[in-house]
């Protein structure tokens, strides 16, 4: 495909951390669910709305122990420490020049 000859964007990037946040998320709350790229893009497409409206629809069962409201700020809270830890956890960003062949070539 043509996109795989582009790099990943850092929107990319960022998403696809987001998503393996949601699914860590999921794990941590012994939800057995799991979301590849594009249920996520369909999900998040809305927001938090997107996440309601999925509870709703793919897990209406568990609606009737717990709010639609209790079940999003649950997940998203997890979710947004499992990002925490992961900003927390990444290493920092070289600040060194990048080798360009000229310099290589001195």
């Amino acid at each position: 495909m043509l996109q795989d000859l582009h790099p990943a964007t850092a929107a990319d990037a960022a998403s696809e951390s987001d998503r393996l946040a949601y699914n860590a998320a999921f794990q941590e709350l012994d939800l057995n669910w799991y979301w590849d790229a594009a249920t996520y893009a369909r999900v998040q497409r809305f927001g938090r709305s997107g996440l309601r409206s999925w509870l709703e629809t793919e897990y209406a069962h568990l609606l009737r122990a717990y709010t639609t409201d209790f079940l999003v700020d649950l997940i998203e809270t997890t979710k947004a420490r499992h990002m925490a830890m992961a900003r927390a956890t990444r290493p920092p960003r070289s600040t060194a020049p990048a080798c360009t062949a000229d310099r290589l070539a001195a």
